[in-house]
């Protein structure tokens, strides 16, 4: 005898089982069309807390909601995969702090902020990775591409929207120039 899974049990199958995250929207019609905001919003904060103190936690991103390894088990589980993370340049990580925060951007306006012009294998780097897109040309001679983030890059930067980028204050040379001095606060 088959019994119908509820709503619960579905929703958590459908997120370990997916690679990629769901939106409300899919975990919704997954269950039933009709099944409101507020009883999803009750199995998500029932699974949130079911997988709370465990090795994989429930997580929400730009993309939706998917499990992910909780950063205490990470480093340990990364043993198993010898998998590298990727080390990226000095200047790939300006153009994209500058992408992020100044988007949308031509590749002219991230020449003028970094004073050097950019490398096509900077801008490839960062578009295989998927963290910038063009989205649109700007309306001047030679209509330069418009370059801004990806959900793609909330998702992987565990951010839900540009807002949630730290101050730039905080990035200090990453961003900043080397002769600005950020003066202490707080009698530091």
């Amino acid at each position: 005898m088959n019994q119908t899974p509820t709503p619960d049990a579905l929703i958590e199958a459908a997120l370990l089982t997916h690679t990629e995250p769901l939106s409300e929207r899919e975990m919704r019609e997954l269950c039933d069309p009709h099944l409101s905001q507020d009883k999803l919003i009750d199995v998500l904060s029932a699974l949130k807390l079911r997988w709370h103190n465990r090795a994989l936690q429930l997580v929400h991103s730009a993309q939706g909601w998917r499990f992910q390894i909780a950063p205490s088990a990470f480093e340990r589980l990364g043993s198993l995969h010898e998998q590298r993370t990727p080390r990226y340049s000095r200047a790939v990580l300006e153009t994209l702090a500058i992408i992020a925060y100044q988007q949308p951007v031509t590749r002219g306006d991230i020449e003028a902020i970094r004073g050097v012009s950019v490398s096509q294998n900077v801008i490839q780097t960062l578009q295989e990775r998927g963290w910038i897109e063009i989205i649109g040309q700007r309306d001047t001679i030679g209509k330069p591409a418009l370059w801004a983030t990806t959900k793609q890059f909330l998702a992987d930067l565990q951010l839900e929207t540009l807002a949630d980028l730290p101050p730039l204050t905080e990035l200090g040379e990453l961003v900043l120039p080397e002769t600005l001095t950020i003066l202490p606060t707080d009698g530091e």
